[in-house]
């Protein structure tokens, strides 16, 4: 992703979302989809609180795609999407957002790139047009390829390399957890294969996975659905589908026997530890309890293991779950379910792993009660509504359902799945997924202090 932060445009009046959820049993999102001829999927869904729009591109590509030899080459092409195009030079599509009050990012995920921008509802025409003009071609040239290369590496240094524990939690744990290349190989990728990097590497990877075909377009907000589809069809429409090279095999089984690595740490100052299991298959009928599991285990202070781990046994400092570099209900391959702790130096990552296994036990034998898997629901729910109530997440939450599940209506279906988890389904899931077995974890400590340099010997006296 860029290296900048996007204050999402929130009118007052949205909040009224929450009030529609809390006085309801449900609020479903309008959602309208549209396939244009050239195949471009377009979401439209019409909310006119404010008015503001948001929009979301997302592209059927992520590091999981990437050539062979060119780790983070998919993060690298989604800055170069930056860069500029013949028909808008470099700093025009910022400079068009931004100067009419609105905002834009992109990031790279394992099995997707998307690229948002939320803005006055009156600066839709302009967005569509920069969208669809990079999606005809970019300004491809070595000097903008060496610079992006460049920042890239500096984004690297600066959120791994330099970092303490350097993202091990969602980058390393990856590399021992899976066996496949595509889906264990780091996405940030390694400075030698981002200098590898050629124009026609890039020219390739625009051609073959930039096409209208390999894409989803959402715009929420102040526009119908009439308007959307009329707009897309006029910037998007007289572009080509293009042939997309057919997507392999990525699926993987559960693990059989438990990994353990130990790294060192320079600038770290507590030891940490990554315990992962690999998730459930996406659509399959363990990815909702799952969640929840998840966020009965390790979703904020009265979770599980922060009660048993932190605030109980008093070993570890902190705790927080991870679902790879996106969340349960967002991938489409193999991906984990991670808790990352701080532990205390007087601890080890065994007490920790084994209050972690009590604790998970628990569940696997006696299920939960119902009061706290209410309180779990609840959360999730209203985590889940409150996302949706910026136009901007709602656009980009559509456009990656459709794109993962192929049914942008995935997203008013996931409360209900949610609301349906059972007791016995939380039970299953811990008692599949959460097993030593299928348990990968890297313990990370920090490195020892080099000792202290001895005192300079002092000079002798001159003789006088």
């Amino acid at each position: 992703m860029r290296m900048r932060q996007i204050p999402v445009l929130l009118a007052a009046a949205m909040l009224s979302l929450s009030a529609q959820a809390a006085s309801a049993d449900r609020w479903d999102v309008p959602v309208h989809v549209k396939k244009l001829d050239n195949g471009l999927t377009v979401i439209v869904t019409e909310d006119h609180s404010s008015p503001t729009v948001g929009v979301s591109v997302v592209y059927k590509v992520g590091m999981r795609l990437e050539p062979q030899n060119r780790t983070g080459f998919a993060h690298l092409f989604e800055h170069l999407m930056f860069q500029g195009t013949p028909n808008a030079p470099k700093g025009v599509f910022d400079k068009t957002i931004t100067g009419g009050g609105g905002n834009n990012n992109g990031s790279t995920r394992a099995d997707f790139t998307n690229y948002i921008e939320t803005a006055p509802a009156s600066a839709l025409d302009a967005i569509l047009w920069l969208e669809a003009d990079r999606m005809k071609t970019l300004d491809f040239n070595e000097k903008t390829l060496k610079n992006q290369q460049d920042v890239v590496k500096e984004e690297i240094r600066v959120n791994v390399k330099n970092q303490p524990y350097g993202g091990f939690m969602w980058i390393d744990i990856g590399q021992h957890a899976f066996q496949k290349w595509e889906n264990n190989h780091d996405g940030y990728g390694s400075f030698k294969d981002l200098e590898g990097a050629s124009l026609d590497d890039v020219r390739a990877f625009h051609r073959d996975y930039y096409g209208p075909n390999n894409a989803v377009l959402a715009i929420a907000g102040d526009v119908t659905p009439q308007q959307g589809y009329a707009l897309a069809q006029k910037y998007f429409g007289a572009i080509p589908k293009r042939p997309t090279p057919a997507f392999g095999d990525f699926s993987e089984g559960l693990n059989t026997a438990e990994k353990r690595v130990e790294q060192s740490d320079a600038l770290a100052q507590v030891p940490a530890l990554a315990a992962a299991w690999k998730m459930p298959a996406r659509g399959s009928k363990d990815q909702a309890p799952m969640a929840v599991l998840g966020e009965l285990l390790a979703g904020g202070d009265a979770s599980r293991l922060y009660l048993g781990l932190v605030k109980g046994r008093e070993l570890s400092l902190n705790l927080s779950p991870l679902y790879g570099l996106t969340g349960p209900w967002e991938y489409d391959g193999p991906t984990l379910f991670t808790v990352f702790s701080m532990y205390k130096p007087t601890s080890s990552a065994d007490a920790v792993l084994a209050a972690m296994d009590e604790e998970i036990a628990k569940v696997a034998k006696d299920g939960v009660d119902a009061a706290s898997l209410q309180r779990v629901k609840t959360a999730m729910l209203a985590q889940w509504y409150n996302k949706l109530e910026s136009y901007i997440n709602r656009a980009d939450t559509l456009a990656k359902l459709q794109t993962l599940w192929g049914d942008a209506k995935v997203v008013n279906k996931i409360p209900g799945w949610i609301e349906g988890v059972t007791s016995a389904d939380v039970q299953r899931v811990a008692a599949t997924y959460l097993t030593k077995a299928n348990r990968t974890v890297i313990d990370r400590k920090p490195a020892p202090k080099a000792p202290p340099a001895a005192p300079a010997a002092a000079a002798p006296a001159a003789n006088k």
